[in-house]
């Protein structure tokens, strides 16, 4: 029996930090979810397979205890042994009439959260059977995942969703600073528990719509806006819309096509720091004015001799 390799389902290397498994999970959660491929049963299966991987690499203790076993079997099966003949008794079961027992609570084993994987419950036998040796107490629900898309002016302002969770609906309010990717934890709204164990939690990773008008970049927010030519050469106010409200700014005379001005704490807040925020890039883009009058083609004209005479 082949074991599963986590850290390669993730794309991760072994030494990994919890952050960057974080990060790996969350982008490929995104990648392969359900809502994203529906009637792809590869695309279920591996969101399946990142999901089981992340629930082992991102809980300290299991992360250990999968690193530990891993190596003992990888070793074991290398130097010419039978898989079927692993001696699982350093890791709580034993072998007996061609399947596996385990004389205590697998969950117990793996930090107490129930309904596992199928992965150490072929391990470990089907069900871990034995003649009810298993210990059936009272087991955590499994945690249920969805995704929900939000626009950019949402995640900057904060807003409120209503989503349907087994039939009924709930409020949810969504806090200023929404990142792509970021995943937002509803306390008890997952799977029912077993025997009377607390169900498992909703996790919902949020997804930014595409934006026409502004591209975020960390907590930084680029935009362009036109500038007329008259404000450009002389200077004065120019009106700046943000996600928030717009504003008006400075524009100093002589300004260049492409100049970009930052306006610092105007970018998306900070999620759950009040007060925190990025900054707001402006890149000034020129317009020349079009279908020109006789007048002010005769004006550019004065214009451009007073400039011709002015250098020569």
């Amino acid at each position: 029996m082949d074991v599963k390799d986590y850290y390669k389902i993730l794309g991760v290397e072994k030494t990994a930090t919890a952050e960057q498994i974080k990060k790996a999970y969350r982008k490929l959660a995104v990648k392969y979810h359900p809502d994203k491929n529906q009637g792809d049963k590869a695309a279920e299966e591996k969101f399946k397979e990142i999901n089981e991987a992340y629930e082992v690499l991102s809980d300290e203790e299991k992360r250990k205890k999968y690193d530990q076993f891993g190596e003992n079997y990888k070793y074991y099966e290398q130097h010419g042994g039978r898989p079927e003949d692993f001696d699982w008794s350093q890791y709580g079961g034993s072998r007996q009439s061609g399947g596996y027992t385990y004389s205590g609570n697998m969950e117990d084993m793996f930090g107490g959260e129930g309904g596992f994987s199928d992965f150490f419950e072929q391990l470990f036998g089907n069900r871990f059977s034995g003649g009810g040796r298993r210990q059936q107490g009272p087991a955590h629900g499994r945690d249920a995942q969805a995704t929900m898309e939000v626009s950019l002016e949402d995640a900057y302002n904060g807003a409120t969703r209503q989503v349907e969770v087994n039939g009924s609906r709930l409020n949810i309010k969504l806090k200023p600073g929404l990142q792509e990717g970021q995943v937002i934890r509803l306390k008890g709204k997952g799977s029912p528990g077993r025997q009377g164990g607390p169900p498992g939690d909703l996790l919902i990773t949020i997804q930014l719509g595409a934006h026409p008008s502004y591209e975020l970049k960390g907590q930084d927010i680029h935009t362009e806006v036109p500038l007329p030519l008259y404000t450009a050469i002389l200077g004065g106010k120019l009106t700046v819309p943000t996600p928030a409200a717009s504003l008006s700014m400075n524009i100093p005379a002589g300004t260049d096509s492409g100049k970009v001005f930052r306006l610092k704490g105007k970018g998306m807040p900070a999620y759950d720091h009040k007060g925190a925020a990025g900054d707001l890039y402006i890149k000034a883009i020129v317009h020349i004015p079009k279908n020109l009058s006789d007048k002010e083609k005769e004006l550019f004209q004065q214009l451009s001799q007073l400039n011709e005479n002015g250098h020569a």
